[in-house]
């Protein structure tokens, strides 16, 4: 039968003596019912010692539904527990998801309700308005529709996709019915009203849904990013695809349907629309003074893209801007070789001094592996997890900055390397490349001695750059062992083998598991050892028996030499190399530049031996393979661009136009990006494609308006000379300078809410807004100003030699 007590073990009989008498386990070993040998403990509050659990969702799952199923089983759970026992909730990511979904869908409102308000302020009429701004609601629902049927799920960057496309989703709606206004305007109800609608449609439809599909093919390279950063930005380029092709289809078909029945009566024509009438008073003499002066434009465009180099080059570069989790988790290292009893003592120590401040929930720390296959964490890695309140509990004028700051300097253990993070960043960190901080090196060579003192020389040389918060190098070699040599000539003089040997040293030592009691649901082991004053005792294991197949026994001291040695605690390795690994932790946010500095240190200070190589790793390891893809897939993606352009406006020269003009709407994201103090990023970079795609789409209307009014000036006979192919140009321009503005007003304006929000997940939708935003506007400086200027350049060459008034410089009239 089953085991049921100590008690039977200690009867087991293993023989009897020469008289007889039955041998008992009791009499030869000592039977106690005792823990397994500890490799982590978990605290609580600083309180003392707990049982700590992790939930762990499925792939595909969604997090927060699980959550909440999860803590209804636990409430379930809750009244069997027994007298004194409590389940408490260390760690709840369902704050942190709710949040963020709340955050962004405030400022999605915000930006519907702006975007709503600037159609209806350049338009002055309510249902051409409305005709414009239905697109936002259908183009939403249509992406959201496909979201569920795809099975994304709705995160911050899936609503971040609808949240940077909002603005953008109305500007064909806006040019078709600003159109339309302007066709129905000039007719004056002299033909049927559906058959005017059809000629606007008609005029710009074609030229709209290329646009429209110039932007969405603008966001491949985001679908090409590959790895961490490809999962965190394919949901937003899935959504803002979804709503633009939406966009798309409903300007060429639904749009114009909606024109036909509500954009109807009396007119106003620009000249006596009030909006219109103070644009072109402002716009008319701008545009003839370029004109006019076109060396002079062309020469300040030039400058100004020069200038921007500066800034440009003291941007910074990370891979991504923390995404502020409302939680911390502190993750000191300490040396290896620590007791558990020591751990446990400076973990209880840590948590108590957190838990002393105001902001703090509570605080469960774990040091060392939980009884799981994944988490092989060793004593010299404590893990703390701090639940803060919400912020309107802190202190008065108290940052997360702030607060990490005083945390770390409350906690000083001599021995104790500190480190601050957050909880999800650092399970993704460690997961794909092992580093948990924001830069790590990780030096590989043969030989585990000369890594670590290689390791203490990097760890010396980064802890005096300037950005450095912390540094620590792990110590490869800093394990203490007994260590058996065998010696094989003797053991063969008594016709034993190693595995022998072995089998003696392991069971007396280690200890083996000889059997399991089995005590209703639970199982426990039957562990067969030395008592622990013969393991720490050399003399006593010199003395251990081991059986020999004679059936003397000979003393273990004269099978093999025993010695106290040190040796790696535990061994990396990658690329089939042993490595070493250097935790550095930032005070500041430049990744790249700091790389770029600690590596010309570590070159200059540090000789590497022949067969060592040093590489960093962490977040720079993500950023510089997020880099290199964006280098391969962004020009990939302007020659299609190119293609789509060349499509629709059969030419190469317009196609080159609007290409060429990209450098120069982009001088304003590099400017408020430096002015905000941001560094490029993944995140950034998807703000720039965005842009461009934004860029090619007005230029793309501008040129179509500029090619039509110059087609009916020369259909009438006026594009006579240089003067006349000007007044053209400004025709063209002038009179179309309100849906124009308008797009670039609803761009601009729409992104506003994400610029000024502060929420869960703002810091990331801040950077891919902050390039639109600045970029939106220079690009409008592009398409109005320096755009006719080249257009104008380019279609004089189809004129005859200049008239006398052009030649003596008679201004454009």
């Amino acid at each position: 039968g089953y085991i049921g007590s100590a008690d039977d073990i200690r009867k087991i009989a293993l023989g009897v003596d020469p008289a007889g008498t039955p041998i008992l386990l009791r009499d030869v070993a000592t039977v106690s019912v005792g823990p397994e040998m500890r490799r982590g403990l978990a605290e609580w509050n600083g309180e003392g010692e707990t049982v700590g659990g992790i939930v762990v969702v499925r792939h595909g799952a969604g997090t927060l539904q699980v959550i909440e199923d999860v803590k209804a089983r636990l409430a379930d759970v809750a009244p069997s527990l027994p007298a004194g026992v409590n389940v408490e909730v260390a760690y709840d990511r369902s704050a942190l998801i709710q949040r963020t979904v709340d955050s962004l869908g405030i400022s999605l409102f915000q930006q519907l309700l702006i975007v709503a308000l600037v159609c209806l302020l350049f338009l002055f009429h309510v249902r051409s308005a409305l005709v414009a701004v239905i697109a936002l609601p259908v183009g939403i629902l249509c992406a959201f529709i496909v979201m569920t049927a795809q099975g994304l799920n709705v995160n911050i960057m899936s609503l971040g996709g609808i949240a940077v496309a909002i603005g953008t989703m109305v500007d064909a709606a806006i040019v078709m019915v600003e159109n339309a206004h302007k066709h129905l305007a000039r007719d004056h109800g002299r033909r049927p009203h559906w058959q005017v609608v059809a000629e606007a449609t008609r005029e710009v439809g074609p030229t709209l849904f290329f646009a429209l599909l110039v932007i969405t093919v603008s966001f491949l390279p985001i679908f090409a990013l590959e790895a961490q950063e490809g999962r965190l930005f394919k949901p937003l380029a899935f959504t803002k695809t979804y709503a633009m092709a939406a966009a798309a289809i409903l300007a060429v078909t639904t749009v114009p349907v909606l024109v036909g029945y509500w954009v109807r009566g009396r007119m106003r024509p620009l000249d006596r629309h009030p909006v219109s009438r103070l644009l072109t008073w402002l716009y008319r003499p701008l545009l003839d003074a370029v004109l006019r002066r076109r060396g002079v434009v062309l020469a300040v465009a030039a400058l100004g893209l020069a200038v921007t180099a500066v800034p440009f080059a003291r941007l910074g570069s990370e891979f991504m801007p923390n995404l502020w989790e409302g939680d911390l988790l502190y993750m000191p290292t300490t040396l290896p070789g620590i007791s558990i009893t020591k751990a446990g003592e400076i973990l209880q120590q840590t948590d108590r001094i957190l838990r002393t401040f105001p902001e703090v929930e509570h605080v469960f720390g774990k040091i060392g592996r939980a009884d799981t296959a994944t988490d092989p964490a060793p004593l010299s890695m404590i893990e703390t997890t701090i639940q803060l309140k919400p912020r309107d509990a802190w202190r008065p004028g108290m940052t997360p900055e702030r607060l990490t700051q005083e945390m770390d300097a409350a906690i000083r253990v001599p021995g104790l390397t500190n480190a601050w993070t957050m909880p999800i960043k650092t399970r993704i960190d460690m997961l794909s490349t092992g580093i948990r901080t924001d830069v790590g090196i990780k030096i590989a060579g043969p030989d585990l001695g000369e890594l670590e003192r290689l390791g203490q020389e990097i760890e010396a040389v980064v802890r005096e750059l300037p950005g450095t918060a912390s540094a620590y190098a792990e110590r490869v070699m800093g394990g203490n062992y007994l260590d058996f040599t065998i010696d094989r000539d003797a053991i063969a003089r008594y016709g034993l083998t190693v595995r022998n040997v072995q089998e003696v040293i392991q069971t007396a030592i280690g200890g083996t598991n000889v059997t399991t009691t089995v005590e209703g649901l639970e199982r426990y082991p039957v562990n067969l050892r030395y008592s622990r004053e013969l393991r720490d005792d050399l003399p006593a294991l010199r003395g251990v028996l081991v059986p020999t197949p004679a059936g003397p026994q000979i003393p273990l001291g004269r099978l093999a030499r025993i010695d106290y040695v040190v040796g790696p605690p535990s061994i990396k390795s990658e690329g089939a190399r042993p490595n070493a690994w250097v935790y550095i932790d930032l005070d500041e946010t430049d990744v790249g530049g700091y790389v770029d500095a600690a590596r010309n240190a570590v070159r200059e200070r540090v000789a590497l031996p022949p067969g060592y190589t040093v590489y960093f790793s962490g977040q720079y390891e993500y950023l510089q393979r997020a880099e290199r893809r964006l280098a391969l897939v962004i020009p990939l993606t302007l020659l299609l661009i190119a293609g789509i352009i060349y499509v629709s406006r059969k030419s190469v020269t317009e196609t080159l136009l609007v290409l060429a003009g990209v450098p120069f709407a982009l001088t304003g994201s590099v400017w408020l990006l430096y002015v905000l103090d941001y560094n490029l990023s993944i995140a950034v970079w998807v703000g720039v494609v965005a842009l461009a795609g934004l860029y090619a789409e007005t230029a793309v209307v501008l040129l179509l308006y500029l090619d039509v009014s110059v087609r009916e000036h020369r259909e009438r006979g006026l594009l006579v000379d240089r003067a006349a192919l000007g007044r053209a140009i400004r025709d063209g321009t002038v009179q179309r300078v309100r849906p124009i503005l308008m797009t670039i007003a609803t761009d601009v304006m729409g992104l506003l809410p994400i610029m000024w929000s502060t929420g869960a997940g703002a810091d990331v939708m801040k950077r891919i807004a902050a390039p639109l935003v600045g970029g939106v506007l220079t690009s409008g400086l592009v398409v109005l100003v320096l755009f006719p200027v080249v257009y104008y350049l380019w279609k004089v060459r189809e004129l005859s030699e200049p008239s006398a008034g052009e030649r003596e410089g008679v201004p454009l009239a």
